[in-house]
């Protein structure tokens, strides 16, 4: 089993930037992917961005191009550094870990771009 820590989310300016980092802790050896997916008041949970153990990288379209997500030499941290923030971009992010046995989930953070 993995647990999974986020922090980093705060009050932005729209154009301010926020770097989000993801704790992991347990079987960390069983992680093949990390990802940061967000969830608004009202909508879905939906992707923001993946990254493999390879380096492998997708992100939601709506992203591509200001924000970027990367992995720690070690393994155990993700992070989602996030450019250009929009209001659209308001939600409660979630750390992800893809295992070889299934998934799991962070408690989430929030972001609010608002100004």
């Amino acid at each position: 089993q993995v647990q999974l820590v986020e922090s980093g989310g705060g009050l932005v300016q729209p154009g301010g930037s926020l770097r989000l980092s993801c704790a992991a802790s347990g079987s960390i050896f069983a992680i093949r992917a990390m990802g940061w997916y967000r969830q608004a008041p009202g909508k879905q949970r939906d992707l923001v961005a993946t990254i493999t153990n390879s380096g492998h990288i997708d992100y939601a379209d709506s992203v591509k191009g200001r924000f970027t997500i990367s992995r720690g030499a070690a393994k155990n941290m993700a992070y989602l550094q996030m450019n250009n923030l929009k209001p659209e971009d308001t939600a409660v992010y979630y750390c992800n870990a893809d295992l070889w046995t299934g998934g799991y989930w962070g408690q989430g953070t929030q972001v609010t771009v608002s100004s």
